[in-house]
């Protein structure tokens, strides 16, 4: 019930995450043999959170099984749905991944660690050739107390130790290495710190190539200065990201220079100025492959991108210029093939949302239609007295059907006419706009909707001049003996091709205004009088409403283009005036018949365009919504990119899953091997699970 109600009136946050919850929990959950009920072990849980089709380059799989300790508060092997709802809970706090690293230690669940259980269970993970670390230093009793007085670690005292502990870590090791006390260590002590302390956050690249830090000096060792620089670029990552987005967009090929990204980082930073060493270890790492000191965005995401794997470890060849002109090419190719697949995805859901907006205010047209050719005065006789008089004798003369005279053409022709509207619309906004934040400058709002306007000329004027022929023969039938009953068929084959566009430019006149006033009105709308935004999302009551009152003045003020265009696609009858163009048409109606007789079925038009273009964008965005293009709906990104391609960009896999690996990676800062299985002599493996570690 609840999501039916989002559906229709909108939600300003995620579903209901009870409901979530329990559609999770049934898809992974087993029946107890004995009582029915249903629960997760450990293998369970473990395929909840962490979907088999991710890449586990970094993170084992199996080490996920850790955060089953939290997740089972009664330290029963087990968890019902309501210990996996408050997860899922837990999982969607802001600070959750500090949180989980809490809770793992906080056995009792009393809102603090005590000291002893912290050591008992890091000596129980930690590997067993892991570099000594002393938790009776300065820095550590800062947090934990000294040997003697040992005191309850706190949350936010928790938190704040995971924060710096790794750049304690990586000092220690320094000091075991530097043995000669000189403030230097060999490259191969150094690779080893940082397998063991930061494997887990570094791509294949850096970790390939570590020892190769000691050629950006004069020397072939590794200073203290080097190792602390390069623990700085490790913990500003995302800063960085920033910084090489905004420097490679401002140069023409999008390649920068050590000095580019210096110059762009004082910009850009307040207090977090970049050392040279920091940009030298930056620019060296991401500039092993390539020949030039100029580097591309491509070259910084072998650094800053956690899952990026070395082309070995791929199965790729690495083929230097030629390489890169291939996936450049492969590249373009598949851009070029999305796009087009998602023209015709987009086509096709608008010809399906065209058809019904058309049939649901199709009686409404008719009205209009007659109104529109109904001629005052000496000219014609006056049938219908307004809108409503007209439905009444429709319905009287021809019955419930009348009302429905041509519709079949319409819905055939409809369906392209809208599509292209929508889809030609939806393209341009694309283009203008602006790539990330969707923002898009008021005049290229109209342009994008006055194209789509022009472009829907080819189906509408066709389509429009056969269904006005089929509206109008009703009330010949009825008026004058002798005239005979034709179809949609008989009408194309008599027009011919030039006569189907007949009056096309008085359609160009209605059409291109009348999208450049819709589409530009139903944005705003949705954007300022509804609050849609990427954290609000509308419902169908919402996007009809806002489409229905965007079609008022596109509809009203179009209408006298409207008229001439249904005057000049209309076949005269005997006595009446044929007009010859648009001028002489509109020339005459002022003339015969007063300024008035260019607004005759206004109410009429915006009755039917207005909730019409309504029924058509609101169950557009609802099909999009429903009916996503196949490989870009659901939150689950594709196997292998468990990362984004840099930092700062959204990953796509799902939300517990990222929180989970998030959290694991916070754990991982104290040791690398916590979470994996252990082999105790003669007994086997057996996983770190809270009973048996």
């Amino acid at each position: 019930m609840n999501a039916v109600k989002e559906s229709i009136l909108g939600a300003d946050r995620e579903p209901d995450l009870s409901f979530q919850s329990k559609a999770t929990f049934e898809q992974y959950a087993q029946a107890d043999e004995n009582t029915g009920e249903k629960f997760m072990g450990q293998d369970d849980f473990v395929n909840a959170i962490a979907p088999a089709t991710e890449n586990y380059h970094k993170i084992k799989r199996e080490q996920y099984a850790l955060l089953f300790q939290v997740a089972d508060r009664k330290k029963v092997g087990r968890i019902s749905l309501r210990d996996w709802g408050a997860f899922e809970n837990l999982l969607a706090k802001p600070d959750a991944e500090y949180e989980i690293a809490f809770r793992l230690f906080d056995e009792n669940g009393l809102g603090t660690i005590k000291s002893e259980n912290f050591f008992r269970l890091y000596d129980q993970n930690k590997g067993k050739d892991t570099i000594p670390f002393d938790w009776n230093c300065e820095w550590a009793t800062l947090y934990v107390g000294s040997k003697r007085h040992r005191h309850d670690i706190t949350y936010p005292q928790f938190s704040q130790m995971l924060r710096g502990l790794q750049g304690e870590r990586i000092r220690q090791a320094f000091h075991i290495f530097d043995k000669d006390r000189d403030g230097y260590i060999e490259p191969e002590d150094f690779q080893r710190i940082i397998l063991e302390t930061a494997r887990h956050k570094l791509s294949d690249h850096i970790l390939q190539n570590l020892h190769t830090l000691c050629n950006i000096s004069t020397g072939s060792k590794i200073s203290y200065a080097n190792v602390r620089a390069f623990q700085n670029v490790i913990r500003e990552m995302d800063l960085m990201d920033l910084i090489l987005r905004n420097a490679t967009q401002k140069t023409e090929d999008g390649r920068i220079t050590r000095t580019d990204f210096l110059n762009e980082a004082a910009r850009i930073t307040r207090f977090s100025l970049f050392t040279p060493m920091e940009a030298d270890i930056l620019f060296h790492f991401a500039g092993i492959d390539a020949a030039s000191g100029r580097l591309s965005l491509q070259d910084f995401a072998k650094v800053l991108d956690s899952s990026y794997q070395s082309a070995y470890a791929l199965g790729i060849e690495a083929a230097g210029p030629v390489s890169d002109v291939a996936d450049k090419a492969v590249s373009n190719t598949k851009r070029y093939l999305h796009n087009v697949l998602e023209s015709l995805h987009h086509f096709a859901l608008g010809s399906v949302a065209g058809a019904f907006g058309a049939f649901m205010v199709y009686p409404i047209d008719l009205v209009k239609t007659r109104m529109q050719n109904q001629r005052a005065g000496r000219v014609g006789q006056v049938l219908y007295k307004n809108s409503i008089d007209c439905a009444k004798k429709v319905i009287k003369n021809e019955g419930v059907k009348g009302l429905y005279s041509g519709v079949l053409p319409q819905l055939v022709g409809v369906a392209p006419e809208k599509a292209i509207k929508l889809t030609v619309n939806d393209l341009l906004r694309g283009y203008f706009g602006n790539k990330e934040t969707g923002a898009i400058w008021w005049p290229h709002e109209i342009v994008a909707g006055a194209s789509a306007g022009a472009c829907q000329v080819v189906f509408t004027n066709p389509l429009e001049i056969v269904k006005i022929r089929l509206q109008v023969q009703g009330e010949l039938l009825k008026t004058h003996e002798g005239v005979e009953k034709r179809s949609a068929m008989w009408i194309v084959r008599n027009l011919g091709l030039m006569g189907l566009y007949r009056g096309a430019s008085a359609c160009l006149l209605r059409d291109v205004p009348f999208s450049g006033i819709y589409f530009p009105t139903y944005n705003h709308l949705k954007r300022d009088l509804f609050g849609e935004s990427p954290t609000k999302k509308l419902g169908i009551l919402q996007l009809l409403t806002a489409g229905a009152i965007a079609g008022m003045p596109a509809a009203y003020l179009t209408t006298p283009c409207d008229v001439i265009k249904t005057r000049l696609q209309v076949e005269a009858r005997k006595g009446e005036t044929k007009y010859t163009s648009l001028r002489h048409c509109a020339r005459t109606i002022y003339q015969q018949e007063g300024f008035r007789a260019f607004f005759k079925g206004g109410p009429a038009r915006v009755l039917r365009s207005s909730p019409q273009f309504g029924f058509t964008l609101a169950s557009f965005e609802f099909l999009q919504k429903a009916l996503p293009m196949p490989g870009t709906g659901g939150d689950e990104g594709p196997a292998g990119h468990v990362e984004p391609a840099l930092g700062l960009v959204e990953a796509k896999a799902p939300l517990p899953y990222l929180r989970s690996r998030n959290a694991l990676k916070i754990i991982l800062d104290l040791d690398e091997n916590f979470g994996r299985p252990k082999v105790p002599q003669g007994r086997g493996w057996i996983p770190l699970t809270g009973a048996n570690a």
